[in-house]
């Protein structure tokens, strides 16, 4: 399909921009904001780079931090598979030539730290593996359902007879992303400390994206006999 100037940048991107010089200039800023970001992520960025836990997870802020270890996660795979797709490499200010694997790899970490390889030996996604947040910062998850009891409960009631009780949640909210550790891999799981314990759909959305492409190469690998690592390192017979 031929891209249009009403065509988002990510197709721009991949379908070429037949209109002109102008549309060209603006993608090369999407690119370059993009390539610097990860590079960053990928602590090859002259000194400017995102932090980590000491476990491992890239952190941006205090707040709900696995919404941005997600979201560079997503963009790590779609990279990843983009410059794959071109035969190309990753130019970075401390490294000429990343190749795509090494994206992945990064992705691919950030994934497995979310589903329990971290220090806490925890899942941020709830309802994942033996452990996860028992006390989930959302209403809904936090209530009695109304089969278990059918009487009325007001806004302020539900805030005063549940919010801070210190049972687990009755409702698991499987496949929620919470906001997850500090700077030092660190958690709480209260309720109340909504900063950690909030689920939020922007946490677990980007996720999606990773999950399937790491399932797609996982199961490629199986089926093609691949040795171990070829889906990782995105062989021609595993892509």
């Amino acid at each position: 399909m031929p891209a249009s100037r009403s065509s988002p940048p990510s197709q721009l991107l991949l379908d070429g921009d037949p209109l002109g010089k102008q549309d060209r200039l603006v993608l090369e800023q999407y690119r370059a904001k993009a390539e610097h970001y990860l590079c960053a992520c990928l602590r090859l960025n002259n000194g400017s780079n995102v932090d980590r836990s000491p476990g491992g997870m890239l952190y941006v802020r205090q707040w709900n931090n696995l919404q941005y270890a997600s979201s560079a996660a997503f963009l790590l795979t779609v990279y990843s598979r983009y410059l794959a797709g071109a035969g190309a490499r990753l130019r970075c200010p401390d490294a000429p030539a990343v190749p795509p694997s090494e994206l992945l790899a990064l992705a691919r970490s950030q994934a497995e730290y979310i589903l329990g390889r971290n220090p806490l030996r925890l899942s941020y996604m709830v309802g994942y593996g033996p452990r996860f947040p028992a006390h989930v910062h959302h209403r809904a998850a936090s209530i009695v359902s109304h089969k278990a009891n059918n009487r009325f409960i007001g806004c302020m009631q539900g805030f005063d007879n549940w919010y801070t009780h210190k049972r687990p949640n009755p409702n698991v909210l499987t496949g929620a992303i919470v906001g997850g550790p500090n700077c030092r891999d660190e958690f709480r799981d209260d309720r109340t400390n909504y900063v950690q314990t909030e689920a939020c759909t922007y946490n677990t959305a980007p996720m999606v994206a990773v999950f399937a492409r790491l399932h797609n190469l996982s199961t490629a690998a199986a089926e093609e006999g691949c040795r171990p690592g070829a889906a990782l390192g995105l062989s021609a017979k595993c892509r």
